[in-house]
């Protein structure tokens, strides 16, 4: 499995770069190392990838430190917990699952306290399913004017995980709302840049409608084990 990671990722630069609506440039690819293990992260870094995604604080913290030596980029892209908002703002880059208030709020403080600006994106339930965090497309404005005084945190725009039964059907039209927010809020705010759409199963129509940002994991890694989370 391990001697395939350089021809599966060469095999997806050539799709992005078929898709992509934009320059290279502005597009960034998250590759997800969610219960990978340390020697496999190693061949991804070898091959010159150092943008990773991480789901659990406690997991991702043991791999930050393995690779303190590194040039990473870490992204959390898991559901927060009030309880592990200290250990995100210390690790973390990035925080993509923005979709409270309140989390904002005490990710700004915390990065206030080590004198730290944190990345975010703000996370849409774009189908609105119950087993997915985040708030409506319809009130993405509303959430903004409430933490776009925060001083700590960037907004850096939205992300998304339209639902996997539209996928299959070809239901695509979550896809574009994604995309004419996003490009709404891309005019009006300075930094608003990134629009985190696209996962193993659905990067084609993700950068189809623009993404800017793909989350990739299993594409590379191939499916987890059922006894890991």
């Amino acid at each position: 499995m391990e001697n395939s990671f350089g021809e599966k990722l060469t095999k997806l630069n050539q799709d992005i770069k078929s898709h992509l609506k934009h320059s290279l440039e502005k597009f960034k690819l998250v590759i997800v190392t969610k219960s990978q293990e340390n020697r496999k992260i190693s061949e991804i870094i070898n091959l010159g990838y150092k943008v990773f995604g991480e789901n659990y604080v406690d997991e991702a913290q043991k791999k930050m430190e393995h690779f303190k030596n590194y040039d990473i980029e870490w992204h959390f892209i898991g559901r927060i917990q009030s309880n592990k908002i200290k250990k995100i703002c210390k690790y973390f880059d990035w925080v993509q699952t923005i979709c409270s208030e309140k989390h904002a709020i005490m990710l700004d403080n915390e990065c206030q306290k080590i004198k730290k600006n944190m990345n975010i994106c703000i996370q849409i339930n774009i189908d609105n399913e119950s087993s997915k965090s985040g708030i409506k497309v319809d009130n993405l404005n509303n959430f903004i004017v409430k933490i776009a005084e925060l001083k700590n945190i960037k907004i850096r725009g939205l992300m998304a995980i339209p639902s996997k039964p539209n996928i299959l059907k070809e239901k695509t039209d979550s896809y574009n709302i994604l995309k004419l927010a996003f490009e709404k809020f891309n005019n009006e705010m300075k930094n608003f840049d990134t629009l985190s759409i696209g996962m193993s199963n659905d990067y084609i129509y993700a950068l189809q409608n623009g993404s800017t940002m793909l989350r990739i994991g299993q594409y590379i890694f191939g499916e987890r084990k059922k006894d890991e989370r």
